[in-house]
């Protein structure tokens, strides 16, 4: 095990006593609740088309961030259609920016 800094010694002291609470209302729990589920569901499946290349470079960059290649796709969708998605923002460990003028297009 690692070594603990001060904080975690505590956290961890408070958890083995039992001396831990919830912070949290009610209300706050069912709506954290709520959020988690409606984030979790994915109760419909697509097919798409995509260009051996792309779909290799896909996977190299889900690779990169540690992530299997679906939920690279569904995650730029996602922050596309929710209009959070910068095409000059990469996401983790990943080059989802538009190419340079150096580079070759697909």
């Amino acid at each position: 095990m690692t070594d603990l800094d001060r904080y975690e010694t505590q956290i961890l002291s408070a958890y083995e006593a039992s001396k831990q609470s919830s912070v949290g209302t009610k209300t706050e729990l069912a709506r954290v609740k709520a959020a988690a589920r409606a984030t979790g569901i994915k109760d419909k499946r697509v097919n798409i088309r995509l260009s051996a290349g792309d779909l290799q470079d896909m996977q190299v960059k889900a690779l990169e961030a540690g992530m299997p290649y679906q939920t690279l796709i569904a995650n730029v969708l996602h922050k596309y259609v929710n209009g959070k998605f910068d095409e000059r923002e990469s996401l983790p460990n990943t080059n989802l920016a538009k190419p340079s003028a150096g580079k070759r297009s697909r």
